[in-house]
């Protein structure tokens, strides 16, 4: 075991060159990791045969900033495929979206066959009533419901059937699906959540480590681009976006029924997260559902 506290403090130049948080430091961070080692003798025994998946592991600490507090129960060191990974659980990447700003605030919930529960729109939480203390039945789905900055609701959900899509092209199907199916199936549905939230680096990193399965986060290597010809493209892509909802605007105009109109606002808002556009979709769609009403009112 030795061996093991000592290969750890010699990551500290390491980690503290890659930290991108202030609030995680070293000297705690050090102590948490050889926490794990000593409670896992198999983990142990993976970083010594691979040392450079061990200490990638602990660098991914301080690049991602999140912390290996147990009490947290944020992230882990966990043996898999002969290598050591950082896994980080679904309240890990919650905790990341709120402390970049992405996110205000966020749940991530399963919904069982026992539950009653609607879905209000992508703009807002579901009704989901259910006996906290009882049986409820098999997991059919789950959702994940955040608010952000500007004060707006977003709200993913996963069938059991999309979810266990995912679950078969996983690398860790035999290990934490097996044993902690609904923490993973919780943290399948954040990710899928967090492509319609504002972009935030530390958690676009933190979700590429796990899509990655291997606990190593390495940049693509990506052809050189002068500044302005990635300006040209982010023109060019807003323009892209513009036109494509201006026409999901109008076809919100000429919808016939309540769930077209849902269904067509639900795929603008998605395109428009994060930018001043979704204001104007929303206004729309506003426009619309209560000329929708009025209509039906005075038939």
């Amino acid at each position: 075991m030795s061996n093991i506290v000592e290969f750890v403090k010699q990551q500290e130049q390491l980690f503290c060159g890659a930290l991108t948080e202030q609030t995680v430091n070293w000297a705690k961070e050090s102590q948490f990791a050889i926490q794990y080692f000593q409670k896992n003798d198999f983990l142990v025994k993976t970083a010594l045969s691979n040392p450079t998946s061990a200490q990638n592991a602990i660098i991914n600490v301080a690049a991602i900033g999140i912390t290996l507090n147990p009490a947290s129960k944020l992230a882990y060191l966990v043996p898999r495929d002969g290598m050591v990974c950082l896994d980080i659980s679904y309240m890990g990447l919650l905790h990341l979206a709120q402390s970049t700003g992405s996110i205000k605030w966020g749940q991530c919930k399963l919904v069982y066959s026992a539950d009653t529960y609607e879905s209000n729109g992508l703009d807002s939480a579901p009704t989901h009533k259910y006996n906290a203390f009882g049986e409820r039945g098999e997991v059919v789905g789950g959702y994940c419901t955040v608010k952000t900055a500007d004060g707006d609701y977003l709200t993913e959900e996963m069938s059991l059937t999309e979810i266990k899509a995912v679950e078969a092209t996983s690398k860790a199907k035999n290990g934490p699906w097996k044993t902690f199916w609904e923490e993973m199936a919780r943290k399948t549905i954040v990710k899928r959540a967090s492509k319609y939230w504002p972009k935030a680096q530390r958690l676009d990193n933190a979700i590429h480590l796990l899509n990655e399965g291997e606990g190593m986060h390495q940049e693509p290597l990506m052809p050189h681009k002068s500044e302005e010809d990635i300006r040209e493209d982010e023109r060019k892509r807003q323009q892209e976006i513009i036109e494509h909802v201006q026409a999901l605007c109008d076809d919100m105009a000429r919808a016939e029924t309540m769930d077209d109109l849902k269904r067509i606002f639900a795929d603008a808002y998605k395109r428009t997260a994060g930018m001043k556009l979704q204001q104007n979709v929303q206004a729309v769609y506003m426009e619309c559902k209560e000329k929708m009403e009025m209509r039906h009112e005075s038939v």
